[in-house]
């Protein structure tokens, strides 16, 4: 109990929080134990992000520049084949010898912000609609092209091809800004063998139909969470979960030593990431009295901020936060997944990685809060006003994707509220996983209160 109340730094608070908010024991919030985490080179880790070949296969280099016009902008001050590749992309070498240009991380963990590239961002202009990148049609065009003309560059970009033929067409979200990576992983895992990561074409694991929508979390929160994703159910090393994209590509398990041996440089520089801070005038008395309201009413969750911060590391039971639950359920409705990663090679060696499921979501750090809308696990709420008081959620709603705007008072995406569904673009929150209910305690603030608080979490 004394290291508990430790955790939260709020003993007083903190048992007046736990006598209103969780009134049982069945609603009581679970900490979350650390893990011990490797360490390596903030520098290094950089460097084999954003060139580095994690990814071994992709489409070759000279069909990538025929597709994608040259990128000048070169966030990533970049050299050689890199330079004019977009900053989303990497020119690798094939085992064969041959030059591909395969995706990268920052397709998810990067996004432009009124025109500066924020690493660790999470992308929310994606889209896996129907308009997505991974189509298997263009793959199968491509393979059939490749085989007769360049033997050597098929050979290169096979197994990309053949990952893409076999997933794509099951990857597609409802609307455009939300995320598909849980559902990616999924698919990829029912296809490799569990300890020799072998591919197969055809499934070894039933899939579910659904595809639950995410919203891709700051890098920046892991340097403070003892467990990954928002379930809190990432357990052990984090290296291992964040190299797993290479099961796009990944041949066997030797190849993922090779990969996985850079991964602690990796973790190093994200651990290292800071969020960009508020660059607009605040309002220092309002701030002050935000600070009060927020540890009155906040950080027993999200932890405190400034001098001596804190972070709980605290999940949520599915009684208390209310919110969509179809994320977390589908740990306990697809057993085989989850039975799949605790007997792979990731759960194996020196440093391994497990999944603990859990009913219900972790209340994450809120650092940066002000740049990462549209906010909960599905992106379902626009702005940090309707965040804090559910009853003014919309139902539908639509931002500008080509050109889009920013509200820093209210900080959020400039939304448009809409009376019904009207295809890709308008976010439908009726649909089963992106409901935006629940999260509701803030509903009980005055509207002065909650000003209050969004201009002090503008300061985090």
């Amino acid at each position: 109990m004394k290291k508990l109340l430790v955790i939260f730094g709020f003993a007083v608070l903190g048992l007046a929080f736990t006598s209103t908010i969780f009134p049982s024991a069945g609603e009581q919030p679970v900490p979350i134990p650390p893990s011990k985490q490797r360490t390596g080179d903030a520098e290094t880790g950089f460097t084999y992000l954003t060139t580095g070949d994690y990814l071994k296969s992709g489409i070759p280099l000279s069909y990538f520049r025929m597709m994608f016009r040259k990128n000048s902008a070169n966030y990533l001050k970049r050299e050689g084949e890199n330079k004019e590749i977009p900053y989303d992309y990497t020119a690798v070498r094939a085992t064969n010898g041959e030059m591909v240009v395969a995706p990268n991380c920052l397709q998810c963990h990067a996004q432009v912000f009124d025109g500066k590239l924020i690493i660790g961002l999470g992308n929310s202009t994606v889209d896996f609609t129907q308009s997505q990148k991974l189509d298997p049609k263009n793959a199968a065009a491509a393979e059939k092209l490749l085989k007769n003309v360049d033997p050597k560059k098929y050979e290169a970009a096979e197994p990309f091809l053949r990952v893409v033929k076999a997933v794509g067409a099951k990857l597609t979200t409802q609307v455009r800004g939300v995320n598909i990576a849980d559902r990616l992983a999924a698919l990829l895992v029912s296809h490799r063998d569990p300890n020799t990561f072998r591919w197969s074409d055809s499934a070894l694991l039933q899939v579910p139909d659904e595809v639950i929508p995410t919203d891709v979390p700051p890098w920046w929160l892991l340097w403070k969470k003892n467990a990954m994703f928002y379930n809190g159910f990432g357990r052990g090393d984090f290296g291992r979960f964040l190299m797993a994209s290479n099961l796009f590509t990944v041949n066997d398990t030797s190849e993922s030593r090779e990969v996985d041996s850079h991964f602690n440089d990796v973790l190093a520089y994200i651990q290292s990431l800071r969020p960009p801070p508020y660059p607009k005038q605040l309002n220092k008395s309002l701030v002050k009295e935000g600070g009060v309201l927020f540890v009155r009413n906040c950080s027993k969750c999200h932890g405190s901020y400034g001098n001596g911060e804190k972070y709980p590391n605290l999940l949520i039971p599915e009684t208390v936060i209310r919110t969509d639950s179809l994320l977390f359920k589908s740990n306990y409705q697809s057993p085989q997944f989850v039975a799949w990663f605790n007997s792979s090679w990731f759960s194996q060696g020196d440093h391994p990685a497990r999944l603990e499921p859990f009913d219900g979501y972790i209340a994450p750090p809120l650092d940066g809060i002000w740049i990462t809308a549209p906010y909960l696990h599905n992106g379902s709420v626009p702005d940090l006003e309707t965040l804090l008081n559910s009853k003014e959620r919309p139902k539908y709603w639509s931002r500008d994707f080509d050109d889009p705007q920013y509200n820093y008072e209210d900080p959020g995406w400039k939304y448009q509220v809409r009376t019904a569904p009207e295809g890709t673009s308008v976010y439908n929150t009726t649909l089963p996983g992106y409901g935006n209910y629940g999260h509701t305690f803030g509903d009980k603030l005055s509207k002065r209160e909650r000003k209050a608080i969004i201009e002090y979490l503008k300061t985090l």
